[in-house]
């Protein structure tokens, strides 16, 4: 039985090693991401033509008009978008897949009235003829009256 215990007890331990979040690997990589998102902004085109998004709503959409469309459905024009410094989490796979979380602040306009919101995003990025384009995103409000979220 003690053994069984100490078994267990060690594959755990290794197991957490091993999942820590990779935060060095494709250096190079990691800095073009973090240069794509920077960039990102009002009418600015990351997306590949097979780009899949899920909107607030659970809306989806299969191309990246198709997501245009959405947003002008619900009368909805994106002023800004500013990552949160600190909260970008980047993970490179191969060297040709990113996957990221981010906070970002939002600043929109939906039917006239001027917002300011969090959202935080989960966006899968491809590299591609030496180019990285969105393949997938989706976003979620932060309500942060119920999960304040430290932006310093």
């Amino acid at each position: 039985m003690k053994a069984l215990i100490t078994l267990i007890f060690l594959t755990s331990l290794s197991l957490g090693a091993f999942a820590q979040t990779d935060t060095t690997s494709y250096p190079k990589e990691r800095q073009e991401i973090r240069q794509l998102l920077r960039s990102q902004g009002p009418g600015t085109n990351i997306d590949c033509a097979d780009m899949i998004a899920v909107g607030p709503k659970g809306d989806i959409s299969f191309t990246r008009q198709q997501w245009i469309e959405a947003q002008k459905k619900e009368k909805l024009v994106f002023k800004s978008l500013r990552p949160v410094p600190g909260n970008e989490f980047i993970r490179i796979y191969d060297g040709t897949t990113a996957v990221i979380n981010l906070l970002i602040n939002v600043n929109i306009v939906v039917d006239g009235q001027d917002i300011n919101i969090k959202v935080r995003r989960l966006e899968v990025y491809h590299k591609t003829a030496g180019n990285w384009c969105r393949v997938a995103g989706q976003g979620t409000q932060v309500d942060e009256n119920l999960f304040p979220v430290n932006s310093k």
